[in-house]
C-alpha cells in the first residue's frame, strides 16, 4: 500500500486489506474508487428491482413478453444516442451525463407514482425503464472497468470490484424490506437517486486516481474522446468471429435467464397472494444471492479465474442450467424454482460475470465501449424479446414447466462448449497483447493502471 494509505489505517485492518484486495500499491486507490463506484450503483438499482418485478406481476404475467419486446425497442431507439455521446464527448464527461440522464428520470417517476396517475400504464412504463436502466448503467461500468484495465489486471481485480456491486445489491433489498411498507414503495425511488448520485461521485474520484497513477500514459483516455461513427458498434461487431461468439454468449445467458425468470413470475403469482408478499420474496432471493455472491467474490473468484482461466469460470454458469434445467423437469415447483434462481445467480455475478468482463480487456478502445454496449444493452434484450415470445409460444401449445425445462436444456449444453472455445480465444489474444506491448516498450509486465 502507499504510504498515505497505510498511515491511516491500523495494522489488522492493513492485513485483512492485503488479502481482500489483490492490488499492487499502484492500483490500490483505483480498485478502491472502482468497488465504491460499483456499489452506490448496484444498490440503487437494486432498491428498484423488486419494485419492478412486483409491478410486472401487477400487469399481468402474460404482458411480460410484450414488456421485454418494449424494453428492445427502447434500447434500439437509445443505442444511437449512447453512440453519439461516446464518439462526441470524453469518458470523464459522457458517464456523468449517462447517469444524471437515469437520475431525472427517477424524480419523475417518484411525482407519477405520489400522485397515483394512470397505476397500471406507469408500472409498465417503469418496469421497461428499471430493464433498460440496468444494462446501461451496468455496461457503462463495465466499459470503463475493460477500459482502465489489463486482461491480468482484470482476473486479479475484477472479483473484488464485483464484490463492491455485490456489496450494494445487499444493502438495496435491505432498505426495500425494511421500507417498502412503512414508506410506501414510491418513495424508494428517493432512495435510488442518492445511490446515483454518489455513483457518479466514486466515478468522477476513480477518474483523477487512475489518472495519477498511469502518468502521462493512459490517462489520457478520460480527457480523450473514443470516436468513430455513431453506428460503429454494429459494424464492430459484425466484422469480428470473437465479439460475435461473445454476443451468442450473451444471447443464450438470456435464453437461461428469461425462461427461468417467466417460470418463477409464473409460480410466484400462482402461489403467493399480495403486492407486499410478492416484493418480498423477490427481495429475500435478492438478499440470499447477494451474501453468496460477496462471500466468494472476496475469497475466491480472483483464484479461481487465475487457475482455471476464463473459459471454465465461463463455463460454471450453463452447467448450472444443466443441472438446474433436469431438477426442474423432474419436480417443477416453487421452491426448486427459487433455488434455481438463487444459484444461478450467484454463479453469474460471483464466477461467469467477472470472467465475460475479461473476455473484453482484449479488444480495441472503441469496441470496448461501443460494441459492448451493443452485445450487453442491444444483443441481451433483443434476446430477452425473443425468449420472452418463445416461453409464451412453449405454453400456448400447452407445455407445462417441466416439459419446458426439459427443452431447454440442450441449449444449455451447446452454451456450456461456447463457453469453453471463448476462454481459449480470449487467452490466446491476452497473450499476443502481452508480447506485442513488450516488444513496442520494453515492459516486463505491462499494467494499465500504474506508475
Amino acid at each position: 500500500m502507499t504510504a498515505a494509505v497505510q498511515g491511516g489505517l491500523p495494522g489488522v485492518l492493513q492485513r485483512w486489506m492485503r488479502k481482500a484486495v489483490p492490488a499492487t500499491p499502484q492500483e490500490l486507490a483505483a480498485a478502491l474508487w472502482s468497488f465504491g463506484y460499483f456499489f452506490a450503483l448496484l444498490a440503487g438499482y437494486y432498491v428498484l428491482r423488486p419494485l419492478r418485478d412486483q409491478m410486472g406481476i401487477a400487469g399481468g404475467t402474460r404482458a411480460l413478453p410484450w414488456l421485454f419486446t418494449a424494453t428492445f425497442v427502447t434500447l434500439l431507439a437509445a443505442q444511437p444516442v449512447y453512440g453519439a455521446l461516446v464518439a462526441r464527448l470524453p469518458r470523464a464527461r459522457f458517464i456523468p451525463i449517462v447517469y444524471h440522464f437515469f437520475v431525472l428520470n427517477l424524480a419523475i417517476f417518484w411525482l407519477l407514482l405520489a400522485l397515483d396517475v394512470a397505476p397500471v400504464i406507469v408500472a409498465r412504463v417503469f418496469f421497461v425503464w428499471v430493464s433498460v436502466f440496468n444494462l446501461f448503467a451496468v455496461a457503462v461500468f463495465w466499459s470503463f472497468m475493460a477500459d482502465l484495465y489489463t486482461s491480468e489486471q482484470g482476473k486479479r481485480l475484477f472479483g473484488f470490484i464485483g464484490a463492491g456491486g455485490t456489496a450494494g445489491a445487499l444493502l438495496g433489498p435491505v432498505i426495500t424490506i425494511a421500507l417498502a411498507v412503512p414508506l410506501g414503495p414510491h418513495n424508494l425511488l428517493i432512495a435510488a437517486i442518492v445511490f446515483l448520485e454518489i455513483a457518479v461521485f466514486c466515478a468522477s474520484r476513480l477518474e483523477r486516481s487512475a489518472g495519477v497513477s498511469q502518468g502521462a500514459g493512459q490517462g489520457r483516455d478520460a480527457a480523450q474522446r473514443v470516436g468513430g461513427s455513431v453506428f460503429a458498434g454494429l459494424s464492430g461487431l459484425v466484422r469480428s468471429p470473437y465479439l460475435l461468439g461473445v454476443a451468442a454468449w450473451v444471447s443464450l445467458l438470456s435464453f437461461g435467464a428469461t425462461m427461468l425468470y417467466l417460470m418463477q413470475a409464473n409460480l410466484v403469482s400462482a402461489n403467493v397472494q399480495g403486492a407486499g408478499a410478492q416484493t418480498r420474496i423477490f427481495a429475500s432471493v435478492d438478499l440470499i444471492v447477494g451474501l453468496l455472491t460477496l462471500a466468494t467474490q472476496v475469497f475466491a473468484t480472483g483464484h479461481f479465474l487465475k487457475r482455471f482461466g476464463t473459459g471454465i469460470a465461463a463455463a460454471a454458469l450453463p452447467a448450472v442450467y444443466v443441472v438446474g434445467f433436469v431438477v426442474l423437469w423432474w419436480s417443477p415447483g416453487l421452491m426448486v424454482v427459487l433455488v434455481f434462481q438463487v444459484v444461478q445467480r450467484w454463479m453469474n455475478f460471483a464466477i461467469a460475470n467477472p470472467a465475460r468482463q475479461v473476455f473484453f480487456t482484449v479488444v480495441g478502445r472503441e469496441e470496448k465501449y461501443k460494441a459492448k454496449n451493443m452485445i450487453d444493452v442491444v444483443v441481451y434484450r433483443g434476446s430477452d424479446a425473443l425468449y420472452g415470445w418463445v416461453f409464451s409460444s412453449m405454453q400456448a401449445m400447452g407445455l407445462k414447466i417441466g416439459a419446458i425445462a426439459l427443452c431447454a436444456l440442450p441449449v444449455a449444453l451447446l452454451w456450456t462448449l461456447l463457453s469453453t472455445a471463448l476462454g481459449r480465444h480470449q487467452e490466446r489474444r491476452a497473450a499476443a497483447r502481452v508480447e506485442q506491448r513488450q516488444q513496442t516498450t520494453g515492459e516486463a509486465h505491462p499494467s494499465a493502471v500504474d506508475t
